[in-house]
């Protein structure tokens, strides 16, 4: 079964810890720190690989992790970093973030490879923390934590043209003739599970990309049958060419057909509805010698009242829509149609139809946390609290008036400070140390 739709969960690596550890030598007896930095996690990379043409890998691996980085060491050995983990996507995946449905990235065009979610920086090592003050830090900065997302890929076929219609009105076998592509072709409904790209090469003209997309029903754009697998593809084209089958083989009516699939497009995206349309009457050598004339495509043919083909221009000329009558069997008016699509493309921007980024990843990444380190003292029975930032803070706030206290206080609960000392057991009462100035906590 072709696969064109898939949710995965994705994990950036962890970046390693810096290390808290000092000099110990023979005669260096009070040696200065040495804690070596953390190593940085693995990315999460996005390639495309040519090989693939559908999402079927990523419905037996869901999860994918990249590799953290290794703790700092001591003797200021760094750890070492994570491996990235790459993902091999399909040309014309669109990435989206699971819960918003938002497009992260849209892996076509220039779009080969992109950095999904970079892995967290490794932390330092306490020898960064060596201050006139303070010569021995006892604290090093953590890694930054990892990252996860869950993802929506969805696989939108990239194709100037797309080939509509009912089930078993002939689009396969019309990009057989028209192209090189190769579908598979029977007698069942729906027997076009995949969408087949051909390249159209026409002498004198510029060539274009088509597309047969899986067949569509009424209740398409409710996902009955195939419908979002159809809908999906045709978002990229630029011009429509509804295939019909005008002899009306099965019994279908072509010209109810053509109104049911503008409708499901409508229903779908409105924009879709609006995108250039064409019709190629299929089937016309399959019409009935003594009841119409000969040559489907001659002229006066055409003129017969009861010709069908004649019947569908009457409907949707009118409309601006161009009625093509065709044999994908015979070949017979074929070139006429494709040279009608390809100056309908040229009446159109060029550019590939690509889906901009409305989420994006790096957002998500919170800033690394300042180090600190909160401990007992016994013999003082007081709470020590050290780092870095807490020890410039306290050299730039005035915690003799109120406004600065109040920020002081602040400071402590956005760090997780407070929350730190309430696991290490202080009630209220109980006095907090930090840099010679002592404090009555309470909450």
């Amino acid at each position: 079964m072709f696969a064109d739709r898939a949710k995965i969960i994705v994990k950036s690596g962890r970046g390693g810890d810096g290390h808290v550890s000092f000099r110990r030598e023979k005669y260096v007896p009070n040696g200065g720190p040495d804690g070596g930095d953390g190593g940085h996690g693995g990315s999460v990379i996005l390639i495309v690989d040519e090989g693939l043409n559908t999402l079927t890998d990523f419905r037996h691996i869901r999860t994918y992790k990249a590799q953290s980085g290794e703790n700092g060491k001591k003797k200021n050995c760094r750890g070492k970093d994570g491996e990235n983990i790459v993902i091999k996507v399909p040309e014309g995946t669109v990435v989206k973030e699971a819960e918003s449905g938002k497009v992260i990235v849209d892996m076509s065009a220039q779009n080969r490879s992109f950095t999904l979610l970079t892995g967290g920086r490794g932390g330092n090592g306490n020898q960064h923390y060596a201050t006139s003050t303070m010569q021995a830090p006892k604290y090093a900065q953590p890694g930054q934590p990892a990252k996860e997302l869950e993802l929506l890929l969805e696989l939108k076929v990239i194709a100037d043209v797309g080939l509509v219609g009912f089930p078993n009105v002939g689009k396969s076998t019309l990009l057989t003739k028209v192209s090189n592509a190769r579908p598979k072709i029977a007698n069942y409904h729906f027997t076009t599970l995949n969408p087949h790209l051909g390249v159209v090469d026409l002498n004198e003209a510029k060539g274009f990309v088509i597309a047969d997309i899986p067949g569509l029903i009424e209740g398409a754009s409710a996902g009955v049958g195939l419908g979002f697998e159809f809908l999906r593809h045709i978002e990229r084209t630029k011009v429509i060419i509804h295939v019909v089958d005008a002899a009306s083989v099965e019994g279908r009516d072509p010209i109810a057909d053509i109104y049911a699939i503008n409708r499901e497009l409508k229903a779908y995206n409105a924009v879709l509805a609006d995108l250039p349309q064409t019709i190629a009457a299929n089937k016309t050598d399959m019409f009935m010698a003594d009841t119409l004339m000969t040559d489907p495509t001659d002229p006066n043919h055409l003129a017969h009242p009861d010709n069908p083909i004649e019947q569908i221009r009457a409907e949707f000329e009118p409309q601006g829509i161009k009625v093509f009558p065709v044999s994908a069997l015979s070949g017979k008016g074929i070139e006429e149609l494709l040279y009608h699509v390809r100056n309908m493309l040229d009446q159109l921007d060029d550019k590939p139809v690509i889906f901009e980024p409305e989420f994006f990843p790096d957002t998500m990444l919170s800033s690394i946390q300042d180090p600190f380190t909160v401990s007992y003292d016994d013999e003082a029975d007081e709470y020590v609290v050290e780092g870095p930032r807490i020890e410039k803070m306290l050299g730039y706030t005035n915690l003799d008036s109120e406004k600065g206290f109040v920020f002081f206080q602040r400071f402590l609960k956005e760090n997780g400070i407070l929350d730190e000392l309430e696991k290490a057991g202080i009630a209220e009462g109980d006095t907090v140390r930090m840099y010679g100035l002592s404090f009555d906590y309470y909450r």
